[in-house]
């Protein structure tokens, strides 16, 4: 978002109470990844293998993000411009690896779907719920509320796609919503760079 960008005072994640929120985070996307992957290769779903990537992205970069908090804006800013990278890398897999999919397209078990789907849900909202008090700050601490919101956008979308599998018994609905999911990665990865260039362009101005 561009108005973001533009405040003179952001929060930079030095906080004892922000720290130890991100460590709960990181360990429930670190388990959901696991548990998500592995039940998106049972049921032979996209989405649910999407969204699993989405998980892993998240633990890396919430990994990246406390690890630079206290650093100067330079080191801050591109650590969040490689997470920002590397969600755009994410996000162009999923929209290859679906485009792929849809030459050789099954039917995934929508029964798995939605119960990892709900399961995936609860963890996201549980971190949501943690991290929403520290969703505006710089882009280390913005990227970490972007990629939160991605896991909850796309639990709901995943729960969709269940959905209207069992409803047209056809793979589409998996596939679209991946699709979608693709989409929300490239979004959100542009958004972490815009910012992150835009505090790195503050430090060549002297503010190190």
């Amino acid at each position: 978002m561009a108005g973001c960008c533009g405040h003179d005072v952001k929060f930079d994640g030095v906080s004892r109470d922000y720290k130890r929120r991100l460590w709960i985070v990181i360990l429930l996307n670190a388990m959901m990844f696991i548990v998500e992957m592995s039940a998106g290769y049972a049921a032979q779903s996209q989405a649910l293998q999407a969204d699993a990537l989405d998980f892993l992205g998240d633990a890396m970069t919430y990994g990246l993000s406390l690890a630079v908090i206290g650093a100067s804006i330079r080191i801050r800013a591109n650590a969040a411009l490689a997470k920002g990278v590397s969600l755009l890398l994410m996000g162009a897999w999923v929209l290859g690896s679906t485009i792929y999919q849809t030459l050789y397209i099954g039917v995934p078990k929508a029964e798995i779907m939605g119960i990892i789907g709900f399961l995936a849900l609860a963890s996201n909202l549980a971190s949501v719920i943690l991290l929403i008090p520290y969703k505006d700050g710089d882009a280390n601490v913005r990227s970490v509320w972007l990629c939160s919101r991605n896991d909850a956008i796309g639990n709901v979308a995943v729960m969709l796609a269940a959905i209207g599998v069992w409803w047209t018994s056809t793979g589409w609905p998996d596939v679209v919503v991946a699709l979608i999911m693709a989409g929300l990665f490239l979004s959100s990865a542009t958004q972490i760079v815009q910012q992150a260039l835009a505090e790195r362009r503050e430090t060549i101005h002297g503010n190190v």
